[in-house]
């Protein structure tokens, strides 16, 4: 810290923390089977763990002198009984957790975090050294940026002064029943259940002629539903579905070609079943790039018509599959029969016959940066649902609307307001489930959530579900949120107050009291576009409780002007040749991010402090971040790395948020900062410094034992770095110009590499290979992934001399999949050594029967390749031929692949097979037996540490 916060009292943040236990803690509530029960309130995106919430709110308001065991014991990890060696306790339970009986609670001895609050007597304790810390005041605590509440939740617990506010409508409309109805209405749950009641009857009257039962017993759940176009070159018919698999090793569906030029579907739940021989339900009538192939004709269509066809309304839908519950509750899988198909036709119908029905949600959708489905005709609100969907939908706010008078005059305003709040939600929930964007999960047999991921994708299969009973029905969803509300009910203190709301952009919120904690999640870069995600909801809300809520349902769709994120398609009319709208969207975020810090400073009390909790991958995001604090006038005082995340939780394996959750504290000094008159700093002197400081965070790291990947121990080095480069700020070099705080953190990216090589190569000089096989290692040991962030794979390479583009299309190391970089393995580099050598591709830069190479990766490349199409002999003839077995490059690139890449990918077992092989006789390689560890069915490596 500088000379001018000597005065500041320290915080607890401000000093060591338990992380390690926090980590375990919030990896148990990433569990799925039991998750708390904001989570289930309504679909929300980037909710942080309860457990690492607490930390940054309680961290960041108690005196440093607290203990780690103090303060387990009022974030409600551990044992009670237990007053000390918490973090140690806790550690023992995570290392022999695959050792217990019984279940995951019984094992660790406590209950999970999320389900208990601090006690009387706890909070008691907990506000008499707050006083103390606070000259007499509870401090207060603001998230300006609240989402889905999980922060401003977590105070309330702890009965602090809170506000929260959100710029987005729909989440703001969950804090308000999570901050506000649920501490001042309290429990509903008879009255929430007989207007549910109520609703769903009504609503249910005007249904059930759309869900018929096609054979006596077997009621529909789900319409596994697909698309329909006619062939452009015989008329016929052409589904557009992409596979037959309706659920692995259960059901399959055969297509039946008609002479007509229709198509007909049998369900085969017998996979052994004749009539399924030579028969491969992968091999459907379009394909991965939207070329679709006609069952009569053969003739192809071209995936840019088949869009034109939905852009013009040219399609049919079409079922190929329901889902059934029969009078057991058993499910099963059928065929569809023409009374489904007339069922449909009458839902289609219905919508075009009635004006409110034609013209509902008829509202012109934002196409944005997370937006898939635009370009197939997904256009307005209300292209999102089929017809039945609409009508399911339309029918429940209907049925709501009915009753919204009667539920105004038989209960007070609060409760009222509360009630139709919460019914609105389950109401919002069903549209997560049933929409065209809800594909079909073949892997279960199950519909996925519109939201499984965090853009709107098109789906050529989509679930159609029955809202009056079965998987997805009206009243399953209500319960859950019923369910989640009342819980949510019972975790606050009697008496609780409520929070300040707002619902403003957080660069011009005024909060009415003087604010001594910020506890801020913010928006993630480019991460996600929540408004336009947010679409999906809001029309239906606005049409649910805008009289209610006219603060916040009145505009036609969610604000996008005034969102923190950085969105390229804001900016796409006004870029130039000068600008791209990238480098607009990335302005305009680093603008607004300072603008929001500088309104944090302004309303913190002076000594007051600002905790982010920062979960990005990208040196762009991080950079904007810095620089953002520190203009803002903040002062870094102490950064701390928790396991936030699943490590390479599977729909975010390519996105740019990272496992873990950076905790980055700033305090506003007594003595604020005079930029106009402060001594720069040169980057030479300071450089050093930085470079050491992320090294020796990366080595406490690596030996703490927190589990992180080794993406996320250099994202956890780049706090420390912050802290040196803020302290010497402002930056400037040899030539007067500024340093932006990029250039310590590409600084930091470096040193940590090395350190990382030092570590997992076993002692391997990697700078011994050419630069693109150093550039292709690195990236495979530090993101343990094919597909990565573009810029990640660019800052590594900056760092040892290679412009990853010029080497794109030369090496084919790697290509661009959605704007991230995904390294190629050796069948996409090497040409086929069984084709003659003027029939080979000329597209691939490695000719296999070269006498030399290039690079030692395309000669290992090259290797794999013979290995794998002429065997063993004669690739070592091969290699002997061209002198691999005494190429000190070579070895050393096949032996770090085998360190680096994952055990179930093709190019690990072929470097394997030439380790080990007869062809270990030739190239001499010397092991440690890790390296041939069983790595199972992962498609990552190993995380850091094993808690």
């Amino acid at each position: 810290m500088t000379d001018h916060n000597d005065d500041l009292k320290p915080l607890a943040i401000e000093g060591k923390l338990p992380l390690k236990a926090v980590g375990i803690e919030n990896l148990k509530e990433g569990n799925p089977k039991h998750m708390p029960p904001h989570r289930y309130l309504h679909p929300w995106f980037a909710r942080r763990p309860t457990p690492a919430s607490r930390l940054a709110i309680l961290a960041s308001v108690l005196p440093q002198d607290v203990s780690s065991d103090e303060l387990l014991q009022w974030m409600q990890i551990g044992p009670k009984e237990l007053d000390s060696g918490l973090s140690e306790y806790v550690e023992e339970k995570k290392a022999t957790e695959s050792e217990r009986n019984g279940t995951l609670g019984e094992h660790y001895g406590y209950p999970r975090p999320f389900t208990q609050s601090p006690s009387r007597s706890e909070i008691e304790e907990l506000h008499s050294l707050l006083r103390d810390q606070w000259d007499g005041d509870l401090p207060s605590i603001l998230d300006p940026t609240a989402g889905g509440g999980v922060i401003p939740f977590e105070s309330l617990r702890y009965e602090l002064p809170t506000s929260a506010n959100e710029l987005n409508p729909v989440p703001s409309l969950i804090l308000k029943v999570l901050l506000q109805y649920a501490p001042t209405a309290g429990s509903l749950g008879s009255d929430l259940d007989y207007w549910a009641d109520k609703i769903n009857e009504r609503a249910r009257s005007n249904l059930k002629d759309l869900y018929p039962e096609s054979e006596p017993g077997q009621s529909p759940d789900i319409y596994v539903t697909s698309y329909r176009v006619e062939c452009p070159q015989c008329g016929g018919d052409i589904p557009l579905i992409p596979k037959w698999t309706i659920k692995s090793g259960s059901a399959v569906v055969k297509p039946n070609v008609e002479d007509d030029g229709t198509v007909s579907y049998h369900c085969y739940t017998d996979l052994d079943h004749p009539d399924l021989n030579n028969f491969d339900p992968s091999d459907g009538f379009v394909d991965r790039g939207g070329e679709a192939d006609c069952p009569h004709c053969n003739v192809v269509t071209e995936g840019d018509t088949i869009r034109e066809k939905f852009k013009s309304d040219d399609f049919e839908y079409e079922i190929y599959c329901v889902r059934y519950i029969d009078s057991n509750g058993k499910s099963g899988f059928r065929a569809p029969s023409q009374t489904d198909r007339e069922a449909l036709e009458l839902a289609k119908e219905r919508v075009e016959n009635d004006y409110e029905l034609s013209t509902i949600l008829s509202v012109e959708r934002f196409e944005g940066y997370a937006d898939r489905a635009v370009p197939y005709g997904v256009t307005e609100l209300r292209d999102l649902f089929s017809p039945r969907q609409l009508i399911s939908h339309y029918e429940y706010l209907q049925a709501f609307n009915h009753y919204k008078p009667e539920i105004l005059r038989k209960h007070n305003k609060q409760e009222a307001e509360a009630i139709l709040s919460v019914l609105s939600l389950a109401c919002s929930k069903f549209i997560d489930r049933n929409a065209r964007l809800a594909d079909w999960d073949t892997s279960k047999g199950y519909p996925n959530p519109v939201f499984k991921g965090n853009i709107l994708v098109f789906t050529r299969v989509f679930c159609d579900n029955n809202p009056l009973l079965g998987t997805m029905d009206f009243n399953s969803l209500y319960e859950k949120v019923r369910d989640s509300y009342e819980e949510l009910v019972s975790y606050l203190p009697e008496g609780s107050q409520p929070a300040t709301i707002t619902n403003k952009d957080a660069a011009s919120l005024r909060t009415d009291r003087e604010i001594q904690a910020a506890i801020v999640d913010p928006p993630y870069y480019s991460s996600i576009m929540y408004s336009e995600l947010a679409d999906v909801f809001y029309g239906w809300l606005k049409m649910y409780l805008g009289d209610i809520h006219p603060d916040l349902f009145s505009d036609g769709l969610t604000n996008k002007e005034n969102e923190a994120v950085a969105n390229p398609e804001r900016f796409d009319s006004v870029s130039s040749s000068s600008k791209s709208k990238k480098e607009l969207a990335n302005e305009f975020y680093e603008n607004k991010m300072s603008e929001i810090f500088s309104n944090f400073y302004n309303q913190l009390s002076s000594g007051g402090v600002m905790t982010v909790m920062f979960t990005h991958k990208e040196t762009d995001a991080w950079d904007t971040l810095a620089k953002s604090l520190i203009n803002s006038g903040f002062v870094i005082t102490s950064t701390h790395p928790i396991t936030s995340e699943m490590p390479q939780r599977a729909n975010m394996r390519s996105s740019a948020s990272a496992d873990s959750t950076l905790l980055l504290t700033g305090r506003k000094p007594h003595e604020e900062r005079d930029p106009e008159n402060a001594v720069p700093t040169l980057w030479s002197d300071v450089e050093a410094d930085t470079r050491e400081a992320a090294k020796e965070a990366a080595r406490d790291l690596l030996e703490s034992g927190i589990s992180l990947t080794k993406t996320d121990v250099i994202i956890s080095a780049f706090g420390p770095t912050l802290r040196v480069f803020a302290d010497a700020y402002p930056v400037v070099d040899d030539q007067d110009e500024e340093v932006p705080p990029r250039k310590a953190l590409e600084t930091a990216r470096e040193a940590v590499t090395q350190i990382l090589v030092d570590e997992y190569l076993e002692g391997m000089d990697v700078d011994i290979l050419d630069d693109v096989t150093e550039w292709y290692i690195l990236c495979w040991l530090v993101h343990e992934s094919e597909t990565f962030a573009y810029d990640d794979g660019r800052q590594l390479g900056l760092g040892i001399g290679v412009d990853i583009d010029e080497i794109k299309r030369s090496t084919k190391t790697w290509r661009k999949s959605r704007g991230d970089i995904s390294l190629r393995g050796h069948d996409g580099r090497v040409q086929n050594i069984n084709e003659k050598p003027e029939d080979r591709s000329s597209r691939l830069p490695i000719d296999p029967g070269d006498l030399s190479f290039p690079r030692s990766l395309d000669a290992v490349h090259a290797a794999m390749h013979l290995y794998h199409k002429r065997g063993e002999p004669e690739t070592i003839e091969w290699l002997r031929e061209r002198n691999f077995d005494s190429d000190s490059q070579f070895k050393a690139t096949l032996k770090a692949l085998l360190q680096v890449l994952p055990h179930n990918h093709e190019d690990w077992e072929l470097a394997r097979d030439l380790a080990v092989g007869r062809t270990s006789d030739v190239l001499d390689l010397d092991f440690s037996p890790s390296v041939f560890a069983e790595g199972g069915d992962d498609t990552t490596q190993s995380t850091l540490g094993e808690h």
